[in-house]
């Protein structure tokens, strides 16, 4: 059986705020728009449409901020947290001979890094990440992109993602699909058992 796995609030959760805001000079206002500013345009960089040393500069200029861009890829790296309730799955999944994919948004900055951050990934052998793709979820490219690379058969591929846009999308394709909310664990350990009982 085959899993694919977004990474954010599925696997990691993270908080850009705290690690970004430390970043920002004394006494700047408005703080937090500027960091909001920084996040509208991840777009452009998770679909791999801009350098991320363009990226760091560009950063750096709208948070007026002294930081070294070696200080800003580290903060804009610190951002995650595993979620704990999730990874025991994940490893009865591997341990079970499950295939593993991650199926997620990202950028260039974020990976591999997160990777060699978190060993855990280990059990994830494939990847299909939006900054290497030229795409990024709900876009349909990036789950054809994921059907061509790794031979799926939808049907029988199981998806899970914590943003109901992607999900829609998913079940457009024909994935089976389960919306992960960080606050009810239970529901997904549910769907999986009845998942894995039907094969």
């Amino acid at each position: 059986m085959t899993f694919l796995f977004d990474i954010g609030k599925v696997l990691l959760n993270f908080d850009f705020l705290p690690s970004l805001a430390k970043l920002l000079p004394p006494g700047l206002i408005p703080r937090f728009d500027r960091i909001a500013t920084l996040l509208d345009r991840r777009i452009e960089f998770e679909t791999g449409a801009l350098d991320p040393d363009e990226f760091v500069t560009w950063a750096l200029g709208v948070l007026q901020s002294p930081a070294t861009p070696d200080e800003f890829r580290s903060a804009w790296r610190h951002v995650f947290f595993p979620v704990d309730a999730m990874w025991p799955a994940v490893n009865r999944l591997a341990a079970g001979g499950h295939r593993l994919i991650l199926f997620s948004n990202t950028n260039a900055l974020h990976c591999p890094w997160v990777f060699e951050e978190f060993p855990e990934f280990g059990v994830f052998k494939e990847a299909v990440l939006s900054f290497e793709v030229g795409a990024m979820k709900p876009d349909p490219r990036i789950y054809q992109h994921a059907i061509d690379a790794y031979q799926l058969d939808p049907a029988r591929t199981r998806y899970i993602d914590d943003l109901p846009e992607n999900i829609a999308r998913g079940r457009e394709f024909g994935f089976r699909c389960f919306q992960y909310d960080l606050t009810d664990h239970a529901a997904f350990e549910r769907w999986l058992a009845a998942e894995l009982a039907e094969g």
